[in-house]
């Protein structure tokens, strides 16, 4: 029996006690591999020293300090670390910390709300985004997202938004067109939907570069993100690229905008900032955001008691400084290319396989009923749900979703290992992944 409100009601998981590198210990010594960092959390494994030593010391020292009366040093040197780091146009941008992805994103859509009040343009309040998307878990976020199975108990209570299509290439590029061409079509939908809309109404488009637990590591097709980015300029409309999963070195780059050549007007990260050693999430702005509410009220209509936690902002500064001083972006793209390698060796005969895609140590594998038609596997399977609970009982922790293919149907199996992981662990990574799928299908009888 348990007192705490568990994501299933009716079942108590394993308790955890301790982590090792890229593993996780529970209470009956039982070792599992995290080959999903959680949810892309965990960039750093379970126990790097320098971490802890930032955060042990900075408990030892003060552990909080609302922000309505101080500011601290370790927010000012983190703010000051990712505005030297980001995309043009943020060389004199605010960053504003918070406890996670979904708060980043909350705090994102009032920025965008009131950068257009203080800029005297009201009537913007509406948000565009893609179906098959997530942002969040929180009204706000479920809002903008399209993930129709987390929305579904609360759609009555969200906003209004609009959506257009995801670049999702594998499902629907048509075969007569080129990668570039599909990308132009489906990022064109954004200028109809505006001037549909109005663009007078329009705030903000929403965006993850490239798209984790809704459609599975889905990096967009080429010159699609610089599209879209035109678009939002030429209708005055902001960028929110959302990078909580993708972003802070998950991908290779420290900001996935960046290296799709796009500099956004705000920015949402979260997951890898922290590596899972103090909740943290943060919502950067550029220059240019700012601009309208530095010459108006001068105040931040948003606030919560434990933004700019000062042992969260500690924990996490330390982090971005091991990337760098370990070089690990470098290791990413390394490991990455291993890791896509053995996944496409592993997965390149198996007819339930439909596709492997990811980018840096970002990968997922898509199953289908029929690899010559697409066709997924219905929602009735529970087929993600299933692999889960079998990948974590032969010692694999990775990341399986569901609603793949249209939003109900369709699952995939995501995997983001810590950037810590060596060649072996990422065999043994695409062993357990292998034998989870083929045991599975085969259980269940759903074999091609």
């Amino acid at each position: 029996m348990s007192a705490v409100l568990h994501r299933n009601l009716k079942r108590v998981p394993p308790t955890v006690v301790r982590g090792e590198g890229c593993y996780l210990i529970d209470a009956g010594g039982r070792r599992y591999l995290d080959a999903s960092g959680g949810a892309a959390v965990s960039c750093l494994g379970h126990s790097h020293p320098a971490v802890i030593e930032a955060v042990r010391a900075q408990v030892g020292t003060l552990a909080f300090a609302h922000t309505s009366f101080f500011t601290n040093e370790p927010t000012e040197a983190l703010a000051q670390h990712l505005i030297d780091r980001a995309p043009p146009g943020f060389g004199a941008g605010r960053v504003a910390f918070v406890g996670s992805g979904s708060e980043a994103m909350e705090a994102a859509l009032k920025l965008a709300r009131q950068h257009f009040v203080e800029k005297g343009e009201p009537k913007r309040v509406r948000f565009i985004s893609r179906r098959l998307s997530y942002h969040g878990n929180t009204l706000g976020a479920l809002a903008v997202g399209g993930h129709v199975e987390r929305r579904a108990t609360y759609q009555p209570m969200l906003m209004d938004t609009a959506q257009i299509a995801p670049c999702f290439e594998y499902r629907f590029r048509r075969a007569d067109e080129t990668a570039e061409a599909y990308g132009r079509r489906v990022a064109d939908e954004l200028a109809t939907t505006i001037e549909t809309l109005g663009a007078e109404t329009v705030a903000a488009f929403v965006a993850e570069p490239v798209v984790g637990a809704s459609m599975g590591s889905t990096p967009p097709v080429p010159g699609y993100m610089k599209r879209i980015a035109e678009i939002c300029r030429r209708y005055g409309v902001l960028f929110i690229a959302d990078e909580v999963m993708c972003g802070m070195g998950r991908c290779g780059d420290l900001f996935v905008s960046a290296r799709e050549g796009v500099a956004p007007d705000i920015i949402t990260i979260a997951k890898g900032l922290g590596a899972g050693y103090q909740p943290i999430g943060a919502v950067m702005a550029s220059e240019a955001t700012v601009a309208p509410i530095l010459g108006g009220s001068g105040l931040l209509a948003h606030g919560h008691t434990y933004m700019s936690h000062l042992v969260a902002c500690a924990g996490a500064l330390a982090v971005l400084r091991t990337i760098e001083a370990e070089d690990l972006l470098r290791q990413v793209r390394e490991r990455g290319a291993a890791l896509e390698a053995r996944l496409r060796a592993a997965f390149r005969d198996d007819p339930n396989v439909g596709d492997v895609r990811g980018r840096g140590l970002f990968w997922s594998v898509e199953l289908v009923r029929d690899r010559a038609t697409k066709a997924p596997f219905e929602a009735r399977h529970a087929l993600a749900a299933k692999m889960k609970a079998h990948a974590q009982a032969i010692g694999l922790i990775c990341y399986p979703s569901s609603g793949t293919a249209d939003g109900v149907n369709g699952d995939h199996l995501l995997v983001a290992p810590p950037f810590i992981a060596s060649e072996s662990e990422l065999g043994e990574l695409v062993t357990l992944l292998k034998r989870t799928v083929d045991e599975v299908l085969a259980a269940e009888r759903l074999r091609a």
